[in-house]
């Protein structure tokens, strides 16, 4: 439904760093840099943008979809890696429904950032 959105950060270069690390294991990668702006996504195309400024008030809730559960495990490592602060540590949650396999990671500017498998582990 969505094609991109963008989020104001206050410090432009860490922030690139930390989406250029914490994604990765997602498949994105920095597709485009105009001035302040960032752009990662995948095939040329940015999904997610970043802007430098000087309000993130009020923070955001990003969720990004995982093939697999390993892929979660290894967005909250590079994430944290990257300087995050835990959110979520991985695992299932059930209160959303039984095969809800997520992990949570706060952002340099608050913004939770969080990766979801909905694939039952038998799948793989």
């Amino acid at each position: 439904m969505l094609d991109h959105i963008g989020l104001i950060v206050h410090d432009y270069d860490r922030s690139k760093a930390f989406y250029q690390a914490a994604l990765a294991p997602l498949g994105y990668e920095l597709v485009m840099e105009m001035g302040d702006w960032a752009g990662f996504g995948w095939g040329g195309k940015s999904q997610l943008l970043i802007k430098g400024g000087s309000s993130t008030s009020p923070a955001l809730r990003l969720a990004f979809s995982a093939e697999d559960r390993d892929t979660v495990l290894a967005f909250y490592d590079a994430a944290l890696e990257a300087g995050a602060r835990d959110s979520g540590a991985p695992g299932l949650r059930p209160e959303y429904h039984d095969n809800y396999f997520s992990a949570s990671v706060l952002d340099p500017d608050g913004h939770n950032v969080e990766v979801v498998c909905h694939i039952p582990e038998d799948a793989f």
